[in-house]
């Protein structure tokens, strides 16, 4: 009986009913605390020999403490100047059996910690490295990057620093050309105009620290996705669904001819966009286009002239 009430006490039925993989039954499943194992209440079966637990495994009634005492912590990033790896000395007063420690050894401690925190960033490249990412975090946030452009960005700056690209030039031009690489590479549709607004810089010193980074990293960078500036332009510019899946098909047989070969693609979607709305009656300005597009009127003007030519090649509106 008190062997049974042990294993009553080492096994907690998870209360997850599952197909199991060995019997074919719907059954719940018993997790064995010490050993790991997931175990079929209806075979005997062992599913899994050892499953990971995510829970902390401390007991304390002071959430900081528990924060602190987490064995677990947070992922490994890029985008952490010690990629996440660093360890601190804690800020909780107690010897490993749990007791208060007494002043004098407190007044030690206290001085560890602070020389634990110094040496974290006694180097320039650390310091470097941290004022970046803070600046990063800002950047992603303005514009709106998701979690793995900010990998590729760190990446690329962590290149940059190596490579010594960025002496004598400030840690946001540099940020800025490594957002756009990343942009680019992982086709998010973010142009050189709008990172350089966002960062506050001017796009011609943007554009100077980009060529350089090119060259020395030896990097290639696919064109832009003009059905992505198409989706793009007409969400900033308030285009109906039906007139953006009209471009969507100008622009694929556009690109199946010779006419897209070294144009700029943002021009491109602005003209496709344009002579969809005129089919379907809605006004927009060829103005209003070119200035959300990043490109001139005269620009817009002459790709239009040159897919107006093309327009009978297009299947009829109806079809759409």
């Amino acid at each position: 009986m008190v062997e049974k009430n042990k294993l009553n006490q080492k096994l907690i039925n998870s209360y997850l009913s599952v197909l199991c993989p060995l019997c074919s039954k719907h059954t719940n499943m018993i997790t064995d605390q010490n050993s790991g194992e997931l175990i079929c209440t209806a075979c005997g079966s062992v599913i899994i020999d050892n499953t990971e637990t995510t829970r902390s495994g401390w007991t304390s009634s002071n959430i900081q403490e528990l924060d602190f005492r987490d064995r677990t912590g947070a992922p490994t990033s890029l985008a952490k100047y010690d990629r996440g790896l660093s360890t601190v000395i804690g800020k909780i007063d107690k010897d490993a059996s749990g007791r208060q420690i007494d002043l004098a050894m407190k007044s030690r401690v206290g001085r560890w910690r602070t020389w634990d925190a110094r040496s974290q960033t006694n180097d320039s490249s650390k310091r470097n490295l941290q004022s970046a990412f803070i600046q990063l975090y800002t950047l992603k946030d303005l514009l709106g990057l998701p979690e793995s452009a900010i990998e590729k960005i760190a990446y690329l700056y962590r290149k940059i620093q190596e490579r010594k690209l960025i002496k004598g030039r400030t840690i946001k031009g540099a940020l800025a050309v490594a957002s756009y690489i990343a942009c680019r590479e992982l086709g998010i549709p973010r142009t050189l105009k709008e990172i350089a607004r966002i960062s506050n810089l001017k796009e011609k010193e943007i554009a100077r620290i980009y060529r350089k980074v090119m060259f020395e990293l030896d990097l290639k960078i696919p064109q832009v996705d003009a059905l992505k500036e198409i989706i793009k332009i007409g969400n900033i510019c308030g285009i109906s669904e039906r007139s953006k899946r009209r471009a969507i098909k100008m622009m694929m047989t556009v690109m199946k001819t010779e006419i897209s070969a070294g144009k700029n693609p943002r021009g491109l979607a602005g003209a496709v966009l344009y002579l969809s709305c005129k089919e379907y009656d809605e006004e927009i300005t060829q103005n209003k286009i070119a200035e959300i597009a990043g490109v001139t009127e005269v620009t817009l003007r002459h790709d239009l002239d040159i897919i107006s030519e093309l327009i009978k090649t297009f299947p009829s509106k109806t079809n759409t």
